[in-house]
């Protein structure tokens, strides 16, 4: 007997899903226990203390959006106690570094823990005990560091050892902890446990929210007792983006990753089934390029665009807040066809902790290149904006065909984009379509993985410089993408993994 399948960032995600959909829940239940283990085990891509969106849909009734993204903070403060305080860290990436602004100042109002019991209550099945219960077992018992992990904990070292509460978890014994070492986190397992028993109600108005805002008080942070009261999860109609003959359902404004997503689909078009490889990747980098220009153009963009409905053109041509950073994502399939796509992140983390619960908090606020405006220009409660993508294809019948999302900040529109082209208009098995190599187009350079033909190379390097990296790399995305066949894949680039039982 089959229960179903899942794609997600991690071993143990997967594991935590499937032992769900084995105890009789369903797809709900299973994503919302993977993305409280994927918190446990994937703690610099994801957090309670972050937020995302899931895109979930029971077999026979309408898909729905739940957006349980992070918004600005700052009710009930005046402009006098509104100055925040941020701490600027370096982060050492391959070949660059980048400053990230962390610290109290740096923290959204998290939606993580409201996102994930609110779906598990309208759609769920087991009792929530038995849904938290994988994760507390893995913050309790501990997880052994993968390389994937232990390398992104590394770049973010910085950051998860700022404070002596985040080095309780990642440096216990005085230093950062490595590959094949033990990540426990005690304090989260307790938190999780007390989930069913109300933990999250203090969180948001009660005697734990009251100790994070003095926190944040005593920090020069922004986030208030009436922010977390006033938080709320915005259940919306999925955006619609046509393909080939297929529907791609995705993520819909006021975030902009799915109208990105549906703009370049709709440039693609479907005359690439007969293309020869090369001349596949000259127009998928036609594809990349035209979408920046047509955003970046506000007059010809907004013509071009109104292909889409109106919201998803505005969202595409209006500036304010966003987030783009570490990022993961959980695709689930049931045997009763309930399908959920689920993409969260953390930002690259605040170094702060929500007292007593080892829940990282999200630096959402803390990155110049996310607010083009300004840091704090937008009002208090104004939802964050984001990449993030979370889709299901169905296909020219309006069956369910491929369940996918992925993680990479900017390069999350691109990944679907040559993951969806190949698996619908190249013929090609969801495994295969994950770990093809891709192409990135930054706005300067076309950025190669490893294993493209002589022929693709020279093609791209005719169009533009290029760029080539010597591995697979995180760089690229991490889809894990589940097909309606029993196919599937966690993304290789980030230590991604799926499972079928």
């Amino acid at each position: 007997m089959t229960h179903g399948s899942i794609a997600a960032g991690h071993p143990e995600t997967c594991r935590a899903g499937l032992l769900v959909l084995e105890a009789g829940g369903n797809a709900f239940d299973a994503v919302v226990a993977a993305g409280m283990a994927g918190a446990v085990c994937e703690p610099a891509l994801t957090s309670l203390g972050g937020g995302g969106f899931l895109l979930a849909r029971p077999s026979g009734e309408r898909a729905r959006v739940f957006d349980f993204f992070v918004d600005t903070p700052g009710h009930g403060l005046d402009a006098l106690q509104s100055e925040p305080h941020f701490e600027p860290v370096t982060v050492v990436f391959p070949g660059s570094e980048q400053v990230f602004n962390v610290g109290p100042g740096s923290c959204a109002v998290p939606g993580g823990v409201a996102g994930l019991l609110h779906v598990h209550e309208a759609l769920g099945r087991l009792p929530l005990r038995e849904v938290v219960a994988p994760a507390v077992a893995l913050a309790r018992d501990g997880v052994r560091l993968t390389p994937h992990q232990a390398y992104f904990l590394e770049l973010l070292r910085p950051i998860v050892t700022r404070t002596a509460e985040a080095r309780r978890i990642f440096a216990p014994e005085g230093t950062l902890l490595r590959e094949g070492e033990t990540l426990r986190n005690p304090d989260l397992a307790g938190f999780l446990g007390a989930l069913p028993d109300g933990a999250a109600h203090d969180l948001y108005r009660g005697a734990l929210g009251a100790r994070l805002a003095d926190a944040q008080a005593e920090g020069r942070g922004l986030i208030t007792v009436e922010d977390l009261a006033r938080y709320a999860v915005t259940e919306r109609a999925p955006l619609e983006a046509r393909f080939a003959d297929h529907t791609l359902l995705t993520n819909p404004p006021p975030s902009f990753g799915g109208a990105l997503l549906g703009l370049s689909l709709r440039l693609l078009g479907s005359g690439q089934a007969a293309a020869s490889e090369a001349e596949h990747a000259r127009h998928l980098l036609r594809v990349m390029r035209a979408t920046d220009a047509l955003r970046a153009d506000g007059a010809r963009g907004a013509e071009v665009l109104d292909g889409l409905d109106g919201a998803a053109r505005d969202a595409l041509l209006t500036r304010g807040p966003r987030a783009t950073r570490g990022t993961t994502h959980v695709s689930v399939l049931d045997d009763e066809g309930h399908a959920a796509s689920m993409t969260t992140s953390n930002g690259e983390a605040s170094g702060e902790v929500i007292p007593g619960t080892g829940v990282l908090l999200n630096n959402m606020l803390g990155e110049d290149d996310l607010h083009p405006d300004g840091f704090h220009q937008a009002p208090a409660g104004q939802r964050v904006a984001s990449m993030m993508a979370p889709s299901i294809l169905l296909g020219p019948d309006g069956d369910l065909r491929l369940v996918l999302g992925s993680g990479g900040s900017k390069r999350i529109r691109t990944a679907l984009l040559q993951v969806l082209s190949r698996v619908v208009l190249r013929g090609e098995r969801v495994a295969d379509a994950v770990v093809h190599p891709r192409l990135h187009w930054d706005g300067v350079h076309t950025h190669l993985e490893p294993g493209h033909g002589e022929e693709v190379v020279s093609t791209l390097a005719d169009e533009a410089p290029t760029q080539a990296w010597p591995d697979l790399d995180v760089y690229f995305g991490g889809v894990h993408a589940l097909g309606a066949d029993g196919d599937g894949m966690g993304d290789p680039r980030r230590g991604g993994d799926w499972r079928r039982g």
